[in-house]
């Protein structure tokens, strides 16, 4: 890939860094590292051009339409710095703190109110996850509030509910350090409701078991069970 013109967009140039780089860049993937100071700002401008052009081809008339009018800029915002802002932000902060009790029982977080969106089509994923862990004593705690914030930044990304349970759960996996690691996620899927075969009852529910919760049968139906109950 050629290096792009001084002028050259900003979506060019973020590109090229990461071409260059060998780092993937799929829809569900963080660029937040090859993003300059200032990008993000160029970005949305770009963006907000190119959706302009989307509704033009939509043949709606932005100019006479009031309700239209800023329509491309707000779905620019929206998309980079809210429901996608889990691709261009950085790992949210979050404070790790020591077993120094050496913790080793069955805790659970949840539900998690989550919101993403199907990489198919665009349309919104609402669900709840729960988190089961169960750590040892060198196991890394962190805060009740920080799940939701990790929840959120991984899942503020285009993606299948398959893909995001799993990304969450490496995550997890490699900040906390558990013996046994489990989630669930149950989620509504507007691609489904809203177009299609337009069924307003269908969920989807799936889950990641590891370690502890993958050998011990006793340990995975306790979580199940409790889940269930709440």
């Amino acid at each position: 890939m050629n290096a792009p013109a001084p002028d050259a967009p900003v979506s060019e140039r973020i590109r090229y860094r990461l071409v260059s780089a060998g780092c993937r860049h799929h829809a569900n993937d963080n660029i937040a590292a090859f993003i300059e100071p200032g990008e993000l700002d160029a970005l949305q401008a770009e963006v907000q051009d190119k959706m302009q052009a989307v509704l033009q081809s939509l043949v709606i008339d932005t100019d006479s339409d009031h309700n239209t009018q800023e329509t491309a800029k707000r779905v620019a915002k929206m998309f980079l710095r809210e429901v996608f802002a889990g691709r261009y932000a950085k790992p949210p902060s979050v404070t790790e703190f020591p077993n120094v009790s050496r913790l080793n029982e069955l805790m659970i977080v949840g539900p998690i109110t989550v919101r993403s969106a199907c990489s198919h089509h665009l349309c919104p994923i609402m669900g709840k996850v729960w988190i089961g862990l169960l750590p040892n004593e060198h196991s890394n705690l962190i805060g009740l509030s920080k799940y939701a914030r990790l929840c959120d930044w991984i899942m503020s990304r285009p993606q299948i509910q398959e893909e995001a349970v799993t990304m969450l759960a490496n995550e997890l996996q490699e900040r906390v350090q558990p013996d046994g690691l489990a989630l669930v996620m149950e989620a509504d899927h507007f691609c489904m409701h809203w177009r299609g075969v337009k069924d307003s009852e269908s969920k989807m529910t799936n889950s990641v078991m590891r370690g502890a919760f993958l050998k011990d049968a006793n340990l995975r139906r306790e979580f199940l069970s409790l889940i269930a109950k709440g």
